[in-house]
């Protein structure tokens, strides 16, 4: 297993040469071409003032000069910032302010707004990807192409910080996770040990590399020496169809991402045979979605589940054992869970009972940068991390998540939990996508409202989606309002972004 991040296209070259690494846009690009590209640019940002321990910002959506930045920043010894490609000018200000970034490294339409602001921030730099400089930008192309192939690495201590992941900020401002080398590396090789991930494998995903789940994907496939096919976007169409050309045995996707596969009209004209795995995580799949999933793709669907705080993932499934589908799987190696009392996180609970999930081991940040009130809240003094997810565990040690703490619904004293009715209305036959949010309610307080996405050509009325629920919830979980939608807010990952389905409310709010 790897020291550290900076050895990981080093390595790979040695061992895999030239054998294909990355396809993207119909380009390919060998081992021994991305390590010496790297390498060019490691030498260039040295040659900037960039130093060990200095702090780097990548802001792109998927791209080539994307995983170059981001290993050439990590074999010089310094940390590499990833942010989410949504994020706005001002919020970009923010977190490379707050996190002392020296250098930034951004696409030309994420970077070219900030070039005026780079005087609110410590930056030094602003290096746009392309042979372009606008303003007092410098040119990646022009930074790789002076660069020397021959950098020599630094030595650098796996329990250096590589990593520093803002979280979402849905409440006040983003927090900066630091992570360490180990910590990546660790999720990294246990992912692809679980799975069964090896160089003979054709990963595709089109999950943002900025995000923990598609930086693990990424880090795997090389740390393998497989084939990752890597899109900037994800469509279902042109999913399926560069599925079935490079023959893709490994998808990784979240739950979005599947229903709108399984809704589309031309599923059944690609062959998408050649799967033997497909993973899924972002948030908590419905049951009847994994098996529909598992017959229709012709393999096993496995659940994960991870955090920014852990730099990827926390549980999944072995590949070759068992699955229970509605389960995030078990603790990956190395790593502890457990079910903790609300009230006492002390204590933790015995099979079956609900109370917040909470991780301990060497994959958890060191904490938030620059901000230990929020890092005392969040890790216990014995090292165990708060998750803000509320869950159970059964007797084999698999774990269920029942909702975030955040989404929980509170309807006259009892607690409703959003994900709970989504895997539910989920099953019903014409429903592609649901998402599940609240309404106030004078009597009750708050009533959950739910947001459902049909598949082509259904037609059934709200009266039929609330009857179909009730068939399987307690009557204080049933939703009271349906409203059909197009689509639902989502995040770069496609992930539901809950907090904003009020802004698809109806002015009736039916």
């Amino acid at each position: 297993m790897y020291e550290h991040l900076g050895q990981v296209l080093p390595e790979a070259a040695k061992r895999f040469g030239e054998r294909v690494a990355l396809v993207f846009r119909d380009e390919e690009y060998t081992y021994a071409q991305l390590e010496e590209q790297s390498a060019r640019l490691a030498s260039s940002l040295v040659g900037l003032g960039v130093e060990p321990g200095d702090r780097i910002t990548l802001y792109s959506p998927n791209c080539v000069e994307w995983i170059l930045s981001y290993y050439a920043v990590l074999r010089i010894g310094a940390v590499v910032n990833p942010i989410n490609v949504m994020l706005t000018p001002d919020e970009v200000v923010y977190v490379t302010s707050d996190c002392g970034a020296k250098v930034l490294l951004a696409s030309a339409d994420k970077g070219a707004p900030l070039i005026k602001r780079k005087g609110e921030t410590p930056l030094e730099h602003i290096v746009i990807y392309g042979d372009e400089q606008p303003g007092d930008a410098l040119s990646f192309d022009q930074l790789v192409a002076d660069g020397s192939p021959e950098f020599t690495d630094p030595p650098i201590e796996s329990e250096a910080l590589s990593t520093i992941g803002y979280t979402s900020g849905t409440t006040g401002h983003p927090k900066g996770a630091m992570l360490t080398h180990r910590a990546i590396v660790l999720n990294s090789a246990m992912t692809a040990n679980l799975h069964g991930r090896t160089g003979d494998d054709v990963y595709y995903s089109a999950l943002p590399c900025a995000h923990v789940y598609g930086n693990v994907v990424m880090n795997s496939a090389f740390f393998a020496g497989a084939k990752l096919v890597m899109n900037d976007r994800f469509d279902p169409v042109d999913t399926m169809g560069l599925v079935e050309r490079y023959r893709a045995t490994v998808f990784d996707g979240v739950p979005t991402m599947f229903f709108f596969m399984l809704a589309d009209p031309k599923f059944d004209d690609f062959d998408m045979s050649s799967l033997r795995l497909c993973a899924v995580g972002g948030q908590t799949m419905p049951e009847p979605k994994m098996r529909e999933v598992e017959e229709r793709f012709g393999c096993p669907l496995i659940e994960l589940w991870g955090m920014t705080e852990l730099g990827g993932l926390g549980t999944t499934f072995p590949a070759l054992g068992p699955n229970k589908h509605g389960s995030i799987g078990i603790a990956i190696p190395f790593v502890e869970c457990r079910i903790a009392d609300v009230d006492d996180v002390s204590v933790a609970l015995p099979a079956n009972e609900v109370g917040e999930l909470m991780v301990r081991g060497p994959i958890v940040m060191k904490g938030y940068f620059g901000n230990e009130e929020k890092t005392r809240e969040t890790i216990e003094p014995d090292g165990w991390l708060h998750t803000g997810d509320v869950a159970r565990m059964d007797e084999d040690g698999c774990i269920f998540i029942v909702d975030r703490k955040k989404d929980m619904i509170l309807t006259a004293g009892y607690n409703v939990y959003p994900a709970e009715i989504e895997r539910v209305v989920a099953g019903h036959p014409d429903v592609a996508l649901v998402a599940v949010g609240s309404v106030d309610d004078e009597m009750r307080g708050e009533l959950a409202k739910a947001y459902v996405v049909l598949k082509d050509g259904a037609t059934t009325t709200e009266e039929e989606i609330v009857d179909f629920a009730r068939e399987s919830l307690a009557t204080y979980k049933v939703p009271r309002l349906v409203q059909f939608v197009d689509d639902v807010p989502k995040t770069s990952t496609g992930k539901i972004m809950r907090r904003l389905l009020k802004t698809l409310d109806n002015p009736s709010g039916g």
